[in-house]
C-alpha cells in the first residue's frame, strides 16, 4: 500500500508600512491595513474559495477517500475573521468531514524557535487555543515556520506534546534514504513526515513553466509519477504553499482543473490511498533516525535559513528584535507584546533578502517593499519606536 499525505500551508502575514525616522515617536501604528486587505482580497478570491470548494467536492466525490492537511496561521485567521469570515467558514466545513487534518505551528509564523525558547512554546500555545476555538480541535502534529527543524526544534515539539512533526526531506540529511518512509527525530520519539520536495516542486513551482521539460503536467503523468513508487516507499508527502493553486499558478494555467483531477486519476490505482499525518501514525512505523544538527527548511536551493538570516541586515533586525522581549514582556501591555509578536512573523525579514538569482522571484511575491534596503530601513524605525514605547512605559512604572 502506498499512502499520498496531501498538505497546505496557509499564511499572510500584517505587512508594516513604509515607515519613516520621521514617524519615529509620532506613529504607533505599524501596520499597512488597506494593503493587507487589498491583498488578502485578491487571495480569498483568486485562491482560499475556489480551492477550499473544490476540496471539499473531491472529499465528497470520492466518499472520503481523499484527504488533506492544513495549517492556518493565527495572523492570517485574524485577518479572515476581521474581513473575510466566509473563508472562515469554508475552513470549517473541511476540517468538519473528518477528512481535514488540522497542523498547529506557531501563532505568528515567526522564528522564535531559532533562538527564544519559552517565546516559541508561547507561540505554539497560543496557535493551539485558537485552532481549538475556531475549529474545535487540538493538534498532535506540528510544523515550524518554512519548515524550519532541528534537533533543538524537534525536540521542543515532543516535549509540548506533539507526536510528529513535518519537515523537509532535503538530501544532505537524507543521505542515500528515501524521503517515502516515515521516520524519527534523534534519540527521540517524535515521528517526522518528510516533503518530498520533487513532486511537490512540480505542482508548486514548475507547473506553468513552459519551458519544463515534463510541460504540460496532467492528471495523468503526475498519477503515474505517484504510483511508480509503489515498492520502493510506503508514503509521499505532497506539502506546498496554499497559494499554489490560483495565485502562485493562476487559473488560467489549468492548475484548478489539476487539482480537481489528479487525486481521482490517483485513486485508480487498488494499492494507493489519501492519508493525514496522524492516520499514518497509526499503521507506519519509522524506518530509521534522522539527525538534524543544523536548521533545514523548505526555502529556496539552500533549504536552509539563509532566506530570513543570511545577510548582516537580517541578522541585525533579528538580533534588536529579540532583545526586547525581556522588556515587552515585563510591561505587561497587550497592545506593545502583540506589535512586537507581529514584528516576528518571518515574511518581515524574508523581505530583506537579496538573494536575487535563482530564487529572487519568489522573493518579490507580495512584497510591499521595493527593495530589501527599503524593507530594512521601515522595520528598523519601527523598532525604535516601539523600543521608545517600552521604555516610556518602565519609567511611569517607576
Amino acid at each position: 500500500m502506498m499512502f499520498i499525505c496531501f498538505y497546505l500551508h496557509t499564511h499572510q502575514p500584517w505587512r508594516i508600512k513604509k515607515y519613516s525616522i520621521f514617524d519615529i515617536g509620532k506613529n504607533p501604528d505599524y501596520f499597512d491595513e488597506q494593503k493587507n486587505r487589498e491583498y488578502l482580497q485578491r487571495i480569498v478570491k483568486k485562491s482560499y474559495l475556489p480551492t477550499n470548494k473544490i476540496l471539499l467536492d473531491l472529499i465528497r466525490k470520492t466518499n472520503g477517500r481523499f484527504k488533506v492537511s492544513l495549517s492556518i496561521t493565527g495572523t492570517l485567521l485574524e485577518q479572515l475573521e476581521k474581513y473575510f469570515p466566509e473563508v472562515v467558514e469554508s475552513f470549517q466545513k473541511l476540517v468538519q468531514t473528518d477528512c481535514c487534518e488540522l497542523i498547529s505551528e506557531t501563532y505568528y509564523h515567526s522564528l522564535a524557535g531559532l533562538h527564544a525558547t519559552d517565546e516559541f512554546k508561547a507561540q505554539i500555545r497560543q496557535q493551539q487555543k485558537k485552532l481549538k476555538d475556531v475549529f474545535g480541535v487540538l493538534p498532535r502534529v506540528f510544523r515550524n515556520t518554512e519548515l524550519m527543524l532541528n534537533n533543538q526544534v524537534a525536540g521542543i515539539a515532543e516535549q509540548m506534546g506533539f507526536k510528529a512533526i513535518l519537515a523537509e526531506g532535503a538530501d544532505h540529511i537524507l543521505g542515500w534514504k528515501s524521503p517515502n518512509f516515515i521516520y524519527r527525530a534523534k534519540n527521540k520519539k517524535i515521528r517526522l513526515f518528510l516533503r518530498n520536495y520533487r513532486l511537490s516542486d512540480d505542482v508548486a513551482f514548475r507547473f506553468s513553466t513552459r519551458t519544463w521539460t515534463q510541460w504540460p503536467l496532467t492528471a495523468e503523468k503526475y498519477s503515474q509519477w505517484l504510483n511508480s513508487h509503489h515498492g520502493t516507499g510506503e508514503i509521499i508527502n505532497l506539502f506546498m504553499d496554499y497559494e499554489t493553486f490560483g495565485e502562485h499558478q493562476w487559473e488560467d494555467t489549468g492548475i484548478f482543473e489539476f487539482l480537481k483531477t489528479w487525486p481521482a486519476e490517483t485513486l485508480k490505482h487498488p494499492d494507493t490511498c489519501f492519508t493525514t499525518p496522524s492516520r499514518a501514525l497509526a499503521i507506519l512505523e519509522p524506518k530509521a533516525e534522522l539527525d538534524f544538527p543544523q536548521t533545514v527548511s523548505w526555502a529556496d536551493t539552500e533549504r536552509d535559513a539563509s532566506a530570513w538570516l543570511g545577510n548582516k541586515m537580517q541578522q541585525q533586525a533579528f538580533s534588536d528584535l529579540y532583545d526586547l522581549e525581556n522588556s515587552v514582556k515585563t510591561i505587561r501591555r497587550k497592545n506593545l507584546l502583540n506589535d512586537w509578536r507581529k514584528l516576528q512573523t518571518a515574511d518581515h525579514f524574508y523581505y530583506m533578502c537579496t538573494k536575487w538569482f535563482s530564487d529572487g522571484d519568489v522573493h518579490k511575491y507580495f512584497n510591499p517593499h521595493e527593495s530589501p534596503y527599503e524593507a530594512f530601513i521601515s522595520f528598523m524605525n519601527i523598532l525604535r519606536d516601539l523600543e521608545m514605547r517600552v521604555e516610556n512605559k518602565q519609567q511611569r512604572s517607576n
